[in-house]
């Protein structure tokens, strides 16, 4: 049977006769599709009773906020609102979205529409799996994984025989896995052939947003771990994710996209028969050759991620070394001066006038005692290491005049509680570099892209020169529009 026809209530008077008469075993005036029928065949396997009321609430209103924050989509809702929401309020319709498991996360749309929703269970915090409450957009998009159109009495639910529903999934783009669904639903009589077409390219943009934030993720992961794969010394060796992909390898070319890794694994043999030692680092894994093979490298590599409002990261040789404040400035006074400073110097850079190199000394060796005295030398204090430091990669991005480069590397201000001179200087000077490298370019994406940052979420330029660029078909608008608006009403 097709689910082309042009009355929808008509369409719907046939489909409540083909339920009737498939569940009173009785002949049909035309078969159900076969998505339906196989779905209906799931959810009865699931004992799921189609005079079942609502569906099972799995989560209190109190235990969302933080299901949301630390959900992937919650990453990309400002995109699902601006391309869904406007949409189903016109057209009487709420907009749903599920995790993996098919609870509702996230529901808006139609205000008239919002208490029906309730009466049916159409709220957050309720699971739509097949096996909880029969076929239904949500849960038939998770179990099939493709976007489905599910109408009246497709439900196999009395209860949601009233409602139209479309839904797509939507994928990692790092693993491939389902994330969640993206739904609209509405009465019966606001069907449209395309909605299931709309749901389909919202979640389309919906992955390729995360996917652009995946390429970020993995540049600034590449940039701050560069060290360990120069540290091999050309030997053959490579940079993996966290789940298994592979960013950068030494020499280029012939690694495979992925490896699988299981916890406590130190080796694997790649495809073409090479044995690998796997290090893990605190983002990831070095893969490199075994010692037998490669001497171990003489110069200790030294990661540092001082940028943001993060604690501040070091990573010598892959192993996370704790700092406060006052040693993540020592090491930034150092790798800025990598011919050594005295301590006199030190203390002025870092306290100004006042600085007092017998405090500075004894710093220093609470330092050296944190990253051992080879990596710290004396006479004059200098770092002996590969220093990686996302600030200086900042900094040489600019310079180079590669801002898209330098908001890659960037992840906020420099050591944004430090006042000691010569971080306050050096925080100004990359902040107000990288906000007009951005101007100066004029590039919609990259200023969208400095818009979503923390140094320009607050712009008031920024956000009009964005939106002077954007069609008004874009997107992106009515979001970046509200902001404008909320900073002009703050000025």
């Amino acid at each position: 049977m097709t689910h082309g026809a042009h009355d929808p209530v008509e369409h719907a008077r046939l489909l409540h006769q083909v339920f009737d008469a498939v569940f009173a075993g009785d002949a049909t005036p035309a078969p159900p599709r076969s998505l339906v029928s196989e779905s209906w065949q799931r959810s009865l396997a699931a004992d799921v009773d189609p005079e079942q009321r609502t569906p099972p609430v799995v989560f209190r209103d109190a235990e969302l906020p933080d299901l949301r924050d630390a959900h992937p989509l919650n990453e990309v809702l400002p995109l699902l609102r601006s391309t869904l929401v406007s949409i189903a309020d016109e057209a009487m319709h709420v907009m749903l979205v599920t995790d993996a498991d098919g609870t509702i996360l996230w529901r808006e749309g139609a205000a008239k529409l919002l208490h029906p929703a309730d009466e049916v269970g159409l709220i957050p915090g309720t699971r739509w799996t097949e096996d909880a409450i029969g076929t239904n957009a949500m849960g038939t998009t998770l179990a099939v994984d493709a976007p489905v159109t599910i109408h009246s009495a497709e439900h196999l639910v009395r209860t949601y025989h009233a409602w139209t529903c479309a839904a797509a999934p939507v994928h990692d783009p790092d693993t491939g896995a389902i994330l969640g669904a993206i739904d609209i639903s509405g009465p019966l009589h606001t069907v449209h052939p395309a909605m299931k077409q709309l749901v389909t390219a919202t979640a389309q943009l919906a992955e390729n947003q995360l996917r652009v934030r995946l390429a970020i993720a993995d540049e600034r992961l590449r940039v701050r771990n560069m060290p360990h794969l120069a540290s091999l010394r050309g030997k053959a060796g490579a940079l993996v994710t966290s789940t298994g992909r592979i960013i950068a390898g030494e020499p280029y070319g012939g690694w495979p996209d992925r490896i699988t890794l299981s916890p406590d694994v130190d080796r694997i043999r790649l495809g073409d028969g090479r044995e690998m030692l796997v290090e893990p680092l605190a983002e990831g894994y070095l893969l490199r050759t075994p010692r037998s093979a490669a001497k171990a490298p003489a110069r200790r590599a030294l990661s540092l991620r001082f940028m943001g409002e993060a604690t501040p990261l070091v990573l010598l040789n892959g192993k996370r070394i704790p700092v406060t404040l006052r040693p993540a400035e020592l090491l930034t006074a150092l790798a800025l001066h990598p011919e050594g400073l005295t301590a006199e110097r030190l203390a002025l850079l870092l306290y100004g006038d006042d600085g007092n190199p017998t405090t500075v000394r004894g710093e220093v060796l609470r330092l050296r005692g944190l990253i051992g005295a080879d990596v710290l030398r004396t006479r004059p204090y200098r770092l002996d290491a590969t220093v990686d430091a996302d600030f200086d990669a900042v900094r040489r991005a600019l310079r180079a005049g590669r801002p898209e480069e330098a908001l890659r590397a960037s992840a906020g201000p420099l050591l944004p509680r430090s006042d000691a001179p010569e971080i306050r200087e050096l925080r100004d000077e990359l902040d107000a570099g990288l906000r007009r490298a951005v101007l100066d370019a004029d590039d919609a994406d990259l200023l969208a892209a400095f818009a979503a940052h923390p140094l320009g979420r607050g712009d008031l330029e920024v956000l009009d020169r964005l939106l002077a660029r954007l069609s008004s078909a874009d997107p992106r608008r009515p979001e970046l529009a509200a902001r404008q608006a909320k900073l002009l009403a703050e000025v």
